[in-house]
């Protein structure tokens, strides 16, 4: 290995030094080719398994990263962070599906291209989790969308093309998945069995089936990107354009999509750039880096290559072009609301280790959540957990909770199956990469410490967005956090539920509530069943419910069941469903809120109604 590191700094020495002087260029064509729920299962990537020739072609002709790393373990809060260049967390877009506010002053990335005289397609999906207008930053969005398009062909372009043949739903379902690799042939097809499991999956004939799935409609997505390079090469402009590959986040599979480990962010990203664009990438062609590359830093990279000026507010660095600025140490990611389950976690990740903070570790490792659990491998999982079946490795899929922290070596353990939290020989990584976490934490004004209904109305109440508050106004960070992740003892949190800050308030009753010394402190606790704030009011329920008092808590949980606000209304139905059968007087208010506007609402109704009624009903 020391050898082949040695040739390659060989290789970029002599390659740097021959490339002359270099003449005054007009700005490059940028194509950006993305596709959904893959890790980096291609052949380029040591994957022997993967049939992938139109990939491994452009990794042949350009640089392979195989650091980089995903902003967030699903599709539209990675998205959130690539069109602006800042992370998710810190704009207030964290949550799925949350149609969070554009920060004043922040332009999408296409709008900076626009401006400098770039033609900007994107074909066609958004996906930006923002109440905007998705299609205002471009020149054409939608199926047709393509550089052919061009009114003036001596204009430069970027175009986007996302393939979706790699979403989960191709895996899961059996109609969709036929209809993603029509087009493939046969021979290429991999069988169950052929591909083996992650250790962490029961060995089943459904299980052996979806993964194989999984690699064929790969299959079936390079050879589209293979179309699509064609139509470039026909239209004589592979000599003018750098050429993007990546996925938007890892596989679209349990314990791989929305989640930290580098299952669910770790993704290919290719890049090639043409002879005379070439001295822009960091080696020279057919190599590969483990240079660590994060989604916040593509928008800032494409600014540099089209030589626009880099906005502060983006959050990234360049890591192609001139003069560039120091490799980064770290990447961050986060995970919060997946769908209709909260579940804040963030995570640290060097080239070796990787960190991840549980702010709930109370919370199963996996809770129920609708879309996930109607797949054929999450349901071998849970059969398998009945049965006793489920490898070692798989265990903590279905453990009732998590550990506060994980610290992983990812060289000795590329699965993530190791934790060295509390391994003194560790202690002092555990530290610089805990230490990491608080510093990135206060740095970008993480605003997945604000619950999401008190985000929101703090966005109404101040009349600007979450981004602009963090910011502008004296929001206590660092004593949020501290309270979140439980670092003070019973009398501060006691104390905090006077805090004139709501997410303080929160927190507290939280930590409160899962503290075995509750009991000893109900009447504390039901002065706060009184706060102004709907969700402290919730947690401050929960909180009693878990002391044994659900003769008070109850009844406010099934107030806010019907509440104004729908992430109450979500938010109460989680707390009512966590407390099981401490939750029956509350089925009629879970009935009625069955026809709720909010999809996710009628979700954990509909799974604490099962539980309770011993039902089976399912709900899109």
């Amino acid at each position: 290995m020391q050898y082949k590191h040695l040739f390659w700094l060989f290789s970029a020495f002599c390659w740097l030094n021959c490339q002359g002087p270099i003449e005054e260029l007009p700005p490059p064509n940028i194509l950006w080719i993305t596709c959904e729920d893959i890790s980096p299962n291609l052949g380029a990537y040591g994957d022997s398994f993967a049939h992938t020739p139109n990939l491994d072609r452009l990794a042949e002709e350009g640089v392979t990263y195989t650091n980089a790393i995903a902003s967030a373990p699903v599709c539209a809060v990675a998205r959130s962070s690539i069109i602006t260049g800042m992370y998710a967390s810190s704009q207030g877009t964290q949550y799925m599906r949350c149609q969070g506010q554009l920060p004043e002053s922040v332009q999408l990335y296409p709008d900076h291209l626009r401006e400098a005289g770039y033609f900007c397609t994107n074909n066609s999906k958004t996906d930006y989790n923002m109440a905007i207008d998705n299609k205002a930053c471009w020149d054409e969005c939608n199926r047709d969308g393509h550089w052919r398009n061009r009114p003036d062909t001596t204009k430069p372009f970027f175009s986007i093309f996302n393939f979706g043949t790699s979403h989960e739903s191709r895996v899961n379902d059996a109609n969709r998945y036929k209809q993603a690799i029509a087009e493939v042939d046969p021979q290429l097809l991999k069988a169950p069995g052929e591909v083996p499991l992650p250790p962490y999956y029961p060995d089943t004939d459904t299980v052996r089936e979806l993964w194989s799935r999984y690699y064929n409609i790969i299959t079936a997505m390079d050879q589209q990107v293979g179309d699509l390079l064609a139509e470039l090469e026909a239209d004589g402009l592979m000599d003018n354009t750098i050429i993007f590959f990546y996925s938007d986040h890892g596989a679209g599979l349990p314990r791989h999509k929305r989640w930290l480990y580098d299952s669910g962010l770790l993704v290919p990203m290719i890049v090639k750039a043409p002879k005379k664009y070439q001295h822009l990438l960091p080696l020279p062609a057919g190599s590969s880096t483990d240079e660590l590359v994060s989604f916040i830093d593509l928008p800032p990279t494409l600014l540099k290559l089209a030589n626009i000026p880099i906005p502060n507010y983006m959050q990234g660095r360049a890591f192609l072009g001139e003069n560039l600025s120091p490799q980064r140490t770290y990447t961050y990611a986060g995970r919060d609301r997946m769908d209709e389950r909260y579940d804040m976690q963030r995570a640290v990740r060097s080239k070796r280790y990787k960190y991840i903070r549980h702010y709930e570790p109370y919370k199963p490792f996996c809770q129920y959540m609708n879309t996930p659990e109607k797949g054929g491998i999450m349901q071998a999982i849970r059969q398998a957990a009945v049965d006793n079946s489920l490898p070692q490795a798989g265990t903590h899929i279905v453990a009732s909770s998590k550990p506060a922290e994980e610290l992983f070596d990812l060289e000795a353990d590329p699965w993530e199956l190791n934790n060295l939290a509390e391994d003194p020989n560790y202690a002092a990584q555990l530290e610089e990469m805990r230490a990491a976490h608080g510093e990135w934490s206060d740095r970008t004004k993480d605003t997945g410490l604000i619950p999401e209904t008190i985000l929101r109305r703090w966005e109404k109440d101040y009349d600007k967005s979450i981004y602009a508050i963090m910011r502008q106004d004296s929001i206590p960070v660092s004593l949020i956090r501290n309270i979140a992740i439980g670092e003070l003892e019973l009398d501060p949190w006691l104390a905090a539920l006077d805090n004139p800050n709501a997410a303080v308030r929160y927190w507290a009753a939280i930590r409160l509530g899962n503290d075995v010394r509750v009991a000893n402190h109900i009447g504390s606790l039901r002065q706060s069943l009184t706060d102004s704030i709907p969700l402290v009011r919730i947690a401050t329920a929960r909180a009693l419910c878990l002391a044994g008092a659900s003769e008070l808590g109850l009844p406010v949980l099934q107030r806010e069941l019907q509440h104004a606000d729908q992430w109450v209304r979500l938010s109460s139905a989680i707390v009512i469903d966590e407390m099981q059968e401490q939750g029956r007087p509350a089925i009629e208010d879970l009935q009625s809120v069955m026809e709720d506007p909010n999809k996710y609402v009628v979700r954990v109704a509909n799974h604490a109604l099962n539980a309770l009624l011993g039902t089976a009903n399912t709900v899109p």
